[in-house]
């Protein structure tokens, strides 16, 4: 298991490994959160399939995995972003061709989160962009996940986060506390999601 920076280096591990690899994160995706993620909605949620996911803030790597998971579930992954803050062009082609799920990008979070089943926010700077935290602050404004986006998004909602949350910024603490709030269940659900990854590598599950 590597938990990296550039997704270059976590392929060429798996390139050369004997053994399977996990990719505990880069900076292009985050799968072993997004199995936690999917685990939450199924007892949250009661399914994966057949749902809607607005992921709300910077087109970044936990992005590119819900992207990713919408080419096996039949997930609505709707992102939410600053224009010139997109995910991966061709992470998004490439869910959508697998003809499973679908992504989209919107511009306008209160009206995208209209109807979602789960909203899901991430630091807006992450790996390697804590230089530009006090720009993106100004440019990401209006995508804070607070309590009226929340209302907006419905009573069904549940909230996502894959922590830690930088409070005040791209969440209130209002909203990590409420009671649609899932996050620490989701941090729970790292342990058990990721134990399942290892018992099938070891071809066991």
């Amino acid at each position: 298991m590597a938990r990296l920076f550039a997704h270059a280096d976590i392929l060429e591990l798996a390139e050369f490994s004997t053994s399977p690899v996990v990719n505990g994160l880069t900076d292009y995706n985050h799968p072993c959160q997004i199995m936690a993620d999917a685990l939450t909605m199924l007892e949250t949620v009661g399914r994966v399939d057949d749902t809607k996911v607005v992921y709300v803030g910077d087109g970044n790597n936990i992005a590119h995995s819900w992207a990713r998971l919408a080419a096996r579930f039949r997930v609505d992954v709707v992102i939410a972003c600053p224009k010139g803050y997109e995910p991966d062009p061709a992470t998004v082609a490439a869910a959508n061709a697998a003809g499973v799920g679908t992504v989209s990008v919107s511009h306008a979070p209160m009206e995208a989160v209209k109807g979602a089943d789960v909203v899901y926010t991430d630091v807006w700077a992450s790996m390697g962009q804590k230089a530009e935290a006090a720009e993106r602050i100004a440019r990401f404004k209006g995508f804070q996940v607070d309590e009226a986006m929340m209302a907006a998004a419905g009573p069904q909602a549940w909230f996502q986060h894959c922590l830690p949350a930088e409070r005040g910024v791209e969440t209130t603490d209002a909203v990590v506390e409420s009671a649609r709030s899932v996050v620490f269940q989701e941090a729970e659900n790292r342990m058990h999601a990721q134990n399942a990854i290892m018992l099938h590598c070891l071809g066991l599950a």
